[in-house]
C-alpha cells in the first residue's frame, strides 16, 4: 500500500511539475562568442558614429584645428598622456576622492532615508527638503564650501556628499513606499516586527529602488567631483579635473579633449562593471532579468 501511495504521489508531482513548466519562459542561451559579439557590436557602432561625426565636423572648418582638433589628434594625445606617471597620479587622486565621497554619501543617505521612511514626523519635516536638495545643482554649493572650508579636500568632499546623499536617501524612501502592504503584513504574521521587519522584509523588498538611488547618487557625486576639481585646485596635488583646468589655461585643446574622454570612460566603466552588474544581480534574484 505504501508503494502504491508513493507511486501515486510521484505521478502527481510529475503532473504538477509539467503544469508549472508551462509558465516557465524558455530561453535558448547562445554560445559565449555569440553573446560577446552581440553585446559588443552595438557599442562599436556607437563609437564609430561618434568618431565619424566628430571627424566630419572637424573637416568642415567650422572651427580651426587648434580649437577643435580631429579625433586622430586627440586619440594620439590620449595615447601619449596615459604613458606618463602624472596621468596615473591624477586618476588615482580623482578615484580616491570619488570613492571616499560616495562612501560617506551612501552612509549618510541610507541613514537619512531609513529615518525619514520610518518616522512620520521626520517625513513631514524633511521629506520635501530631500527632494529640494536633490534638485539643487551641486555647483551652487561650491562658493559656500570654498568660503567655509577654503581651497581644500574638505571643500570638494563636502559638495560631493551633498550632491549624492539626497539621491541615495530618496531612492531608499521611494523603494520603501512602493512595497505592497500585504508583504509587510505577511512579515508581521510571521513574527517580523521592528528592526527585524526592516532588515528581513522592508529593506530586501526596497532593494531594486535603493540600487537605482545608489546609481543616481554616483552620477551626482561624479559630476560634483569634476566640478570641484575644476574650481578647487590644490597646490602640489594633481587630479583629472586639475589637468583639465591647466589644459584650459594653456589652450591645449587636444589635452583637454583627451582628459574629457578619460572622464567619460571612467563613468562608463563604473556604471557597467559596478552598478549595472549589481542591478542585474538584484533583478536576477527576483526573476526580472529576462524582461530586460
Amino acid at each position: 500500500m505504501d508503494v502504491e501511495q508513493s507511486d501515486v504521489r510521484h505521478r502527481h508531482e510529475e503532473e504538477i511539475a509539467g503544469l508549472d513548466a508551462l509558465d516557465v519562459r524558455r530561453v535558448e542561451r547562445p554560445g559565449r562568442g555569440v553573446a560577446l559579439w552581440g553585446a559588443l557590436w552595438p557599442k562599436l557602432v556607437a563609437v564609430l558614429v561618434v568618431l565619424g561625426t566628430w571627424q566630419i565636423v572637424a573637416w568642415s572648418g567650422w572651427r580651426p584645428d587648434y580649437v577643435l582638433p580631429g579625433p586622430s589628434t586627440v586619440l594620439a594625445e590620449l595615447g601619449r598622456v596615459v604613458q606618463t606617471a602624472r596621468f596615473w597620479r591624477a586618476v588615482a587622486t580623482t578615484m580616491q576622492r570619488a570613492l571616499l565621497g560616495f562612501g560617506i554619501a551612501v552612509s549618510i543617505g541610507t541613514l537619512m532615508g531609513t529615518c525619514v521612511s520610518q518616522v512620520p514626523v521626520l517625513r513631514r519635516t524633511f521629506g520635501s527638503l530631500l527632494g529640494g536638495l536633490q534638485n539643487m545643482p551641486s555647483i551652487v554649493w561650491f562658493p559656500f564650501a570654498i568660503v567655509l572650508l577654503q581651497l581644500s579636500e574638505a571643500a570638494i568632499l563636502f559638495v560631493v556628499v551633498l550632491g549624492a546623499a539626497p539621491s541615495v536617501a530618496n531612492g531608499l524612501v521611494g523603494g520603501i513606499d512602493q512595497i505592497p502592504p500585504l508583504l509587510v503584513r505577511a512579515g508581521r504574521v510571521l513574527g517580523a516586527r521592528g528592526l527585524a521587519a526592516f532588515r528581513h522584509v522592508i529593506l530586501p523588498a526596497a532593494l531594486p529602488a535603493y540600487v537605482a538611488g545608489l546609481k543616481q547618487g554616483w552620477a551626482f557625486s561624479w559630476r560634483s567631483l569634476m566640478a570641484g576639481e575644476l574650481l578647487v585646485v590644490i597646490a602640489g596635488r594633481t587630479s583629472v579635473g586639475t589637468e583639465m583646468h591647466y589644459a584650459q589655461d594653456l589652450s591645449d585643446m587636444p589635452g583637454l579633449c583627451a582628459y574629457m574622454i578619460v572622464v567619460l570612460l571612467i563613468g562608463i566603466a563604473v556604471d557597467g562593471l559596478g552598478f549595472r552588474s549589481l542591478e542585474r544581480h538584484v533583478l536576477a534574484r527576483r526573476g526580472l532579468l529576462e524582461h530586460r
